[in-house]
C-alpha cells in the first residue's frame, strides 16, 4: 500500500526492456549493469493519512525507484534517479551514455515514469497558468495558450555500438551524440533563453561529429505554450534550418498525441 505506483511501473516497463532486448535479468549476474531513472513527482504522499512509516520512506522517495529496480533485479551497476523537471528523461540517457563510453558500466536502463496520482499537484500547476483551459494540447499553433498533463513510462536498454555489434544484438537506434545545459538568465525564471538552446543544440551536433545539413526530423519539447513554442523554434531555425542548404527539416511534437509526461516527456519524444 505504501509503494509508489511510479515504483511499479518502472518494474513493468524496464523489465519488459530487458525482455525486448533479450536480457532477461537472470542473464545479468556478473555483468555491470547501469540505472538512471527520470522521476519528479511525489503526488502519492498525498494518500498518506497516518504518520510514516518505514514503508512510506522506502516507496515514496526518488532514490528509491532506481534502488527498487536494483534491488529487485540484481543489477550492481550505478542506480542514480534524476530530476531535472521535464527534461529528467533525457538527461537521463545522456548520463547512461557517459557512463557506458567512460566504462563506468557495459550495459544501462535508462528512462523515465510520471503519473499523475493526487488533484494537488495539478491545481499547482494551474496556478502557473502553464495548462491549457480546454484541455487540448496545440504545439506550434497560433491557438497555443498551454499544455496538457500526461503519464506513462519508458525505459531503454542501451550499449556501446561496438558491443551490441559484438553480441548480435538487435539495435534499434544509435545516439550519436548529446549535450546538457541551462538556460541561465532569461526574461523569467521558468522562461526558455533562446541562446541557450541553439548552444545546446550545436553541442549536441559536435559531440555527435554531425552537421545541421545531416539532420532531417526534429522531436520537440513543443508543449503548446505561446511563449515556449517560438522559442523553441526560433533556436531549431537558427541551429538547423538556417545551416542545412535549405533541406527540408520536419519538427514535431509528440505531446498533442500524449500530453506532457514531464518526467518521462524526454523518453517517450
Amino acid at each position: 500500500r505504501a509503494l509508489d505506483p511510479q515504483h511499479r511501473l518502472l518494474l513493468e516497463v524496464a523489465w519488459e526492456a530487458l525482455e525486448d532486448a533479450a536480457l532477461p535479468p537472470d542473464r545479468l549476474t556478473g555483468v555491470r549493469t547501469g540505472l538512471y531513472i527520470g522521476i519528479t513527482s511525489q503526488d502519492y504522499r498525498d494518500w498518506l493519512s497516518d504518520a510514516p512509516d518505514a514503508y512510506w520512506a522506502t516507496g515514496n522517495g526518488h532514490c528509491f525507484a532506481a534502488g527498487r529496480l536494483a534491488y529487485t533485479m540484481g543489477l550492481t551497476g550505478p542506480a542514480i534517479a534524476v530530476d531535472t523537471a521535464c527534461s529528467s528523461g533525457l538527461v537521463a540517457v545522456h548520463l547512461a551514455c557517459q557512463a557506458l563510453r567512460s566504462g563506468e558500466c557495459s550495459l544501462a536502463v535508462a528512462g523515465g515514469v510520471s503519473l499523475v496520482l493526487s488533484p494537488r499537484s495539478t491545481q499547482l500547476i494551474k496556478k502557473t497558468r502553464s495548462l491549457a483551459p480546454d484541455g487540448v494540447c496545440k504545439t506550434f499553433d497560433a491557438r497555443a495558450n498551454g499544455y496538457v498533463r500526461g503519464e506513462g513510462c519508458g525505459v531503454v536498454v542501451l550499449k556501446r555500438l561496438d558491443h551490441a555489434l559484438r553480441d548480435g544484438d538487435r539495435v534499434h537506434a544509435v545516439i550519436r551524440g548529446s549535450a546538457v545545459n541551462q538556460d541561465g538568465r532569461s526574461s523569467g525564471f521558468t522562461a526558455p533563453n533562446v541562446l541557450a538552446q541553439i548552444a545546446l543544440i550545436e553541442t549536441a551536433l559536435a559531440d555527435a561529429g554531425l552537421t545541421a545539413a545531416d539532420i532531417g526530423q526534429v522531436e520537440a519539447h513543443g508543449t503548446g505554450t505561446a511563449l515556449g513554442d517560438p522559442i523553441e523554434m526560433e533556436a531549431l531555425v537558427a541551429a538547423l534550418g538556417k545551416k542545412n542548404h535549405r533541406a527540408p527539416l520536419y519538427v514535431g511534437s509528440v505531446k498533442p498525441n500524449l500530453g506532457h509526461l514531464e518526467a518521462a516527456a524526454g523518453i517517450a519524444g
